[in-house]
This record gives structure tokens, sequence and C-alpha cells, in this order.
């Protein structure tokens, strides 16, 4: 298994638990589901001491806080793209897998010459569009965090937003980037409390509520026009369609 433990996964000492609501769903349409939502969390450097690591191990443990399940993949073993024929790795396979199981993504990585790294792209690299007819990352939630050496940058982010909108998933307004990383961990590696530590709170609060709003709908909301084209059986019904539905109104009122 390439799903790392969680150490200390409810231990939350720089989290103020008064202003922290464990009920981020109420009054929110869609929130008495069957499950709780899935989160998958990918982080890009396999320094013993990696701060992209630990920072994804903050956000699982508010991730579990907030009523839903984590899961972070160890990318230790993960071939480069194209390196194993036909991408017949276990590591592949795995990390394929908790991509379909997912329901939201949570990625970070450092910024390594004014980008992410070689481990963070080989990772989203070995995530298809299409696999068999299964899309492992579309409708998926998605947020965005980056750790930086130096002062704080968005070059990162910014990269991986625009990979979140090329893999099809839908990437929330928030995003998180902790400059001089090495200045905001103790010893043990947790991140000490700041408004760094808050804002990565922040975005973890509004991935949960927007998987919870979009995943009863993810089927509507990524139908597209030209994969029905490509799907076996007849045209849809205009009298059923949902785009028919919507723009009746349009139609009346041009005849009128």
């Amino acid at each position: 298994m390439r799903v790392r433990i969680l150490p200390d996964p409810d231990l939350l000492p720089a989290l103020e638990k008064g202003y922290a609501s464990r009920r981020l769903t109420i009054g929110l349409p869609t929130a008495d589901l069957d499950h709780p939502p899935r989160i998958l969390l990918l982080y890009g450097s396999l320094r013993e001491r990696s701060y992209s690591r630990l920072v994804v191990e903050e956000a699982a443990r508010l991730v579990r806080f907030f009523g839903a399940e984590p899961r972070i993949f160890d990318p230790s073993d993960l071939p480069l793209p194209d390196q194993v024929k036909g991408d017949d790795h276990p590591a592949v396979r795995e990390l394929r897998e908790l991509s379909m199981w997912s329901e939201g993504q949570i990625w970070c990585s450092p910024e390594r010459h004014g980008q992410i790294t070689g481990v963070m792209k080989a990772q989203i690299d070995h995530l298809p569009l299409n696999s068999g007819g299964m899309r492992p990352t579309q409708g998926r939630t998605l947020a965005v965090m980056q750790v930086c050496g130096g002062s704080q940058s968005f070059n990162a982010v910014n990269t991986l937003r625009l990979l979140g909108r090329w893999m099809r998933m839908f990437t929330i307004p928030n995003q998180s980037s902790v400059p001089k990383a090495f200045q905001e961990f103790d010893e043990a590696g947790r991140m000490k409390p700041s408004s760094y530590y808050e804002r990565i709170v922040d975005v973890v609060e509004e991935l949960v509520r927007f998987t919870v709003l979009l995943r009863p709908h993810v089927a509507t909301l990524t139908d597209r026009y030209s994969e029905r084209k490509k799907a076996p059986g007849p045209a849809s019904d205009v009298t059923t369609d949902l785009s028919a539905i919507a723009t009746a109104h349009q139609r009346q009122g041009a005849s009128a």
C-alpha cells in the first residue's frame, strides 16, 4: 500500500477549535449523503523532511476534523512517465485507483526553479484524462498549495491551477502558499500557529464544502456533447434533455 499512515491524525495543536466548526455542511441542500467526502492528497518532494508532505499531513488532519476521509499517496517508488511499458507498475495502478476513489483532491508542491517539482508533475502525468471509459480526475474538486524556500511566491499554485483545469477538475478559489517553510514547522514536523496555518484551514474548509455541494451533480456538470457523440446509443431526446428544458423559455420568446 502506498497510502501514507498519518501520524497523530487527531492532534491539532495550532487549531483554535472554538472557531472551527465540524459541521461545515449545515444549510447545504446536499448535506445528507451516504459517505464522507473522499479526499486524495498529493505532495511533491521525496526529502526526509519534506515540507510539502508536512503541509499535506496538516491538511489531511483538517480533512478528518471536518468530517471527510483523507488518503495521502506516497510517490517514493513511482516511475517516470513512460518509463515502464504500458504503465504496468503497481505504484501507477494504485495512484489511478486512488484518484478514481476520490471526490476531491489536494495538491501541494514545493517551488523549485520557479515551478512545480518533477515529482509533482510525474504524479499528475500518470493520471490519464480517459482510461477505458473511466475518468480519474474529471469532476473532482481540487485545492492547490505550495511551499517556498524563500519569500512567498505563487508560481507553483498558478501552474497547479492550470493543470487542474486541463484535468477537468473544479479548482476552488482559495489557495495556500507558505513562504520560508523551514521556519513554519517545529522539530516534530508540526506547523506552528500562524496566518499561513489559518489559510490552510480556510482552504480545507472550502474544499470540503465544495466537494459536498458538487458531488451529487458531477454527472450533469461533466456531461459533454463531444463525449455523447462518441458513446454508443441513440441521441438524447430533446423533450427531456436538461439543456432543452433550460432554454425552452428562450425558444418560446423568439416564436412569440
